[in-house]
């Protein structure tokens, strides 16, 4: 059996994914697809726009096997961390071949070269980073200057993450084969619906009117999400607004620099800015400046929000950075691949989470914040559409039959 993984948000899914899945079977052989997913927040720094487990079988009708929870310590953080935190995950399994990403580019050959200068970092790269920094430049557009030659390939998200993948799978010295896929349809920061593939962020502006982006869903799709609408998503940032203000209100300078993403200045300008709080998309538009992107904000208060602090993060990472593959769904017609899972690998594979307890520490407590912010999402979705709390230990694995894939 030859086992692909994908790392993924399907925030929402859509034709794009779909396309994609069908695309990696063809380029790498697979006979099996693995799709580690972010939960219910994502890495933009925001909540997902419908619940984890919709969004997984969504992914399983369209041809997944299983899908893996990506924890959300590493789906709610950087490019850098999140890259490191999937292709981790894949890596533990034991059994996955590849992993195959899309990517603006859709050159691997192109995006290992500059990962390998990026991870390396040799002399001359340092000192045009250097210098570029001094200028005060955000780290991305510093790294982008530094890489001149390659700006264009650099300013692309998917590009940047692709980056990110060829270089944790360096690091890990992981014996999975990297391949890309060259995005098709619009760019992902188009916002308007097109008749080709339309972006995720395009889909979200219009995802209100759910006869507006009908066309943008896999068919096989529909009758699921229809059923959720209204009733399950859809879910905004804002939807968090009153949290976030109360959990600020405990907080101060020195306790803010705890969590991941925020250091001195940030903590600051969060604690001087506090009283004009309206809602949390204004609150991350007064924070912006030239520095700091609206999405490093935004992150930065999701990480208040979840409880996700940098020693958190650095515990983790010294401990092995993942500890429990967490099976949100997979197709029963693809068994064999649960079982081989059970069997290679190197980390616990949990379908349950009531049913597992995990020996280490580090991974209790990344499994802790797993659960909290899984609850603290389904109490905005119960709020905001008056439907029952289903609590995050009560959640049962997708079993996706035969005649549904």
């Amino acid at each position: 059996m030859k086992t692909a993984g994908l790392i993924v948000e399907y925030n929402p899914f859509h034709k794009g994914h779909l396309y994609h899945i069908e695309k990696t079977k063809e380029v790498t052989g697979a006979d099996t697809i693995i799709a580690v997913m972010s939960g219910n927040f994502v890495q933009r720094g925001a909540p997902a726009v419908m619940p984890k487990h919709l969004r997984a079988r969504c992914a399983l009708l369209c041809g997944a096997s299983a899908v893996i929870e990506l924890p959300v310590c590493y789906a709610a953080a950087s490019a850098e961390y999140f890259a490191l935190g999937a292709v981790s995950l894949l890596d533990r399994l034991g059994c996955v071949d590849s992993v195959c990403f899309g990517s603006e580019c859709g050159d691997i050959k192109i995006l290992e070269e500059i990962a390998d200068i990026v991870e390396e970092e040799p002399e001359e790269y340092r000192a045009l980073l250097k210098e570029a920094l001094k200028t005060g430049l955000s780290f991305p557009l510093a790294r982008q200057h530094a890489l001149m030659q390659y700006e264009t390939i650099l300013s692309e998200p998917n590009n940047i993450l692709g980056i990110e993948y060829l270089k944790a799978l360096k690091r890990l010295n992981s014996p999975m084969k990297a391949f890309t896929i060259r995005r098709a349809g619009a760019g992902y920061h188009d916002i308007v619906i097109s008749g080709g593939f339309s972006s995720a962020s395009a889909i979200r502006t219009c995802i209100d009117s759910f006869p507006e982006i009908r066309n943008q869903i896999p068919e096989n799709c529909h009758a699921v999400i229809q059923e959720a609408y209204h009733r399950r998503f859809p879910i905004q940032s804002g939807d968090f607004s009153l949290l976030l203000k109360t959990a600020l209100l405990s907080e101060t300078p020195d306790s803010l620099v705890r969590y991941l993403d925020i250091n001195r200045g940030l903590a600051n300008r969060i604690i001087n800015m506090r009283n004009d709080f309206l809602n949390l998309e204004q609150f991350c538009g007064l924070l912006k400046t030239k520095e700091l992107t609206y999405s490093r904000i935004s992150r930065a208060l999701f990480h208040i929000l979840l409880n996700i602090t940098k020693q958190d993060m650095e515990d983790y990472r010294n401990a092995g950075s993942v500890f429990y593959a967490r099976i949100l769904g997979f197709r029963e017609q693809d068994s064999a691949l649960l079982r081989l899972l059970k069997q290679s690998s190197q980390i616990p594979v949990i379908t349950r989470l009531s049913q597992k307890k995990l020996p280490d520490s580090a991974g209790s407590s990344m499994m802790d914040t797993d659960i909290y912010a899984a609850d603290l999402y389904e109490s905005v979705v119960t709020g905001k559409f008056q439907t029952p709390f289903i609590n995050e230990l009560q959640q049962s694995v997708i079993k996706l039959p035969p005649a549904q894939s």
